[in-house]
């Protein structure tokens, strides 16, 4: 059949099973758009590139699927460019659609000219530019593999704009190819097994891409008979349920001291699909014990031995694994001795975890520990919890305990302004559940305009805005630095629930802990989403210690 090169596309997206793409239009892709006007794809439109970045990236991460995004050329992609590196950071699959010059007009330095190959090479998975209309099937069929298989990440495909309206004779894809991870070979089985069976103090630390539904119920049904304590890695705080005799922490940013002893004093360590990173590894401190047994496994094989030398490395999809675990316990049944030891280690790595979950009085009216309790409280099975970066994340992301059905999208990559737009996303997605963004002031108001974005499309979150007056992470760094000599650091800011008010949201500012509950309930009850300023005060800057407790000890 005949088609534009734009037509083509879009049939093939819906092939593909896309229903939801993200994107700011521009006269690049027009032929795209136009197709679009007949589809049932649905494209959410945001403020800013950097917005529809992070609402694919999201898509991707809440649902295992590639997330679309479709730019302009240009300024639209360097914009995007934030969501497609923290895809990647985070593993999380996802295609962005990048409008380009005419193929004629290559390297004159044309209007909004930019080599997508150069720019985007060192933070995805793959780069393209499609010259033949033609090949457009080829090359989708190709990114959604690339995009979802192995290590999920991040793909970039550049659409010049001459290309789009040639007319074409193809066929459309008509589905998803069928990826299947790889198994887990008889001898890596039984290599794994022994090595968790002569463990006294083994530990499981879980995370990474790519775990459906199936696995991460398998993976938490199998914890919950293994006798093994386990550490989710940083950001996957969800993959695990919080409320189990075995979940024993995070290994992440700000690690707490129980975790990293954990880390230190097992004997043996299971690694299910973690990349090593700098959070998870303690700034590259932590994995360094030659007496200590590690089994590494990855869905990518170039994953294993890239940061840390395993004893037992395996390439395998994370169900794979599950299941070549199936039955087995940290000792024999009949080693009574061994058993008691196991039951020992297990249940100190929760008593410590439980310790964690403490925190000093705050300074201030306003207590976010008690905030976290009511969120604890009040929020569904199934609520979903957004954040960006900044201090104010360490609440919801240490002292929050996720069910087995409650999800966190967060950036692995530490970029800020992420909550917003990862809210609306989880909205766009599954409108019926309660989805809360937790902010920082100034991360609030890196994407505070898709508030307009959240209320053309209907999907309007709770955002939480923490209001200390300052970047409170970098502050942080200054004041133990160079004390007292603030630069650069200090924020004034609009009123926030009055800002809420002039997008549709319901706004109000929390002062006192006794106003929280009850404007909690009105803003989950309020259709149209809900802006709460939380105002703290720069003395509340970790859950650990105030400004001037950081100052003082710095010795200023």
């Amino acid at each position: 059949m005949s088609m534009t090169g734009g037509e083509l596309l879009v049939r093939s997206l819906e092939g593909l099973g896309v229903t939801r793409a993200f994107g700011v239009p521009g006269e690049s892709y027009l032929a795209v758009l136009d197709a679009l006007h007949d589809s049932p794809i649905d494209l959410t439109l945001t403020r800013h590139e950097g917005g529809a970045g992070f609402m694919a990236c999201a898509y991707g991460q809440l649902t295992g699927q590639p997330g679309i995004c479709m730019v302009t050329r240009g300024p639209g992609a360097t914009n995007a460019s934030i969501g497609v590196h923290s895809a990647m950071q985070g593993s999380v699959p996802m295609i962005l659609f990048v409008g380009q010059i005419a193929r004629w007009m290559r390297e004159r330095e044309a209007f909004q000219e930019l080599d997508y190959r150069a720019v985007f090479g060192s933070m995805v998975k793959w780069v393209t530019e499609i010259d033949d209309p033609a090949r457009i099937p080829e090359v989708l069929a190709r990114a959604w593999h690339t995009a979802t298989s192995g290590r999920p990440g991040p793909v970039v495909i550049a659409l010049p704009e001459d290309m789009l309206v040639e007319h074409v004779e193809a066929v459309p894809l008509d589905h998803p190819p069928a990826y299947f991870g790889p198994a887990v070979s008889p001898s890596a089985r039984k290599a794994a097994r022994a090595a968790l069976a002569r463990a006294e103090r083994p530990l499981v630390i879980a995370g990474g891409g790519g775990w459906s539904d199936t696995a991460r119920s398998a993976l938490n049904g199998w914890l919950s008979g293994a006798g093994i304590p386990a550490l989710a890695a940083f950001r996957f705080h969800d993959l695990l349920d919080h409320h189990q005799p075995y979940f024993a922490g995070v290994a992440g940013v700000g690690m707490t001291p129980q975790a990293k002893s954990l880390i230190s004093d097992a004997d043996t360590i299971l690694a299910i699909n973690i990349r090593f990173g700098e959070m998870t590894t303690d700034g590259y401190t932590l994995f360094k014990d030659p007496d200590q047994t590690l089994i590494h496994t990855h869905l990518s094989d170039r994953e294993l031995g890239k940061v840390v030398q395993a004893d037992v490395s395996i390439h395998a999809a994370p169900e794979a694994v599950i299941d070549a675990l199936q039955g087995l316990h940290c000792a024999p049944r009949e080693d009574a001795a061994r058993v008691a030891v196991g039951a020992k280690w297990l249940s100190q790595a929760r008593i410590g975890y439980e310790a964690s979950l403490t925190a000093p009085p705050q300074p201030g009216p306003l207590d976010m520990r008690a905030v976290i309790e009511v969120l604890q409280a009040q929020l569904d099975e199934d609520a979903i919890l957004t954040n960006g970066a900044g201090n104010f994340a360490i609440w919801s992301n240490r002292f929050f305990k996720f069910g087995p059905r409650q999800r966190l999208l967060a950036p692995q990559s530490g970029a800020m302004g992420y909550g917003i737009p990862a809210a609306i996303a989880a909205k766009v997605v599954s409108p019926e559940r309660q989805v809360v963004c937790i902010a920082g002031d100034g991360d609030f108001q890196m994407t505070c305009n898709e508030l307009g974005a959240a209320m053309q499309a209907g999907a309007c979150p709770v955002i939480l805005v923490v209001n200390n007056g300052t970047y409170g992470t970098i502050r942080m760094h200054q004041e133990r630095t160079y004390p007292a000599r603030i630069s650069g650091t200090a924020l004034e800011n609009p009123d926030f629930a009055a800002l809420a008010g002039a997008y549709g949201f319901h706004g109000e500012s929390v002062r006192e802990t006794s106003e929280f509950p009850a404007a909690l309930e009105r803003a989950l009850a309020a259709s149209g989403g809900a802006v709460i300023e939380l105002e703290l005060g720069p003395e509340a800057l970790t859950p650990g210690a105030t400004l001037s407790e950081i100052r003082a000890k710095a010795g200023g």
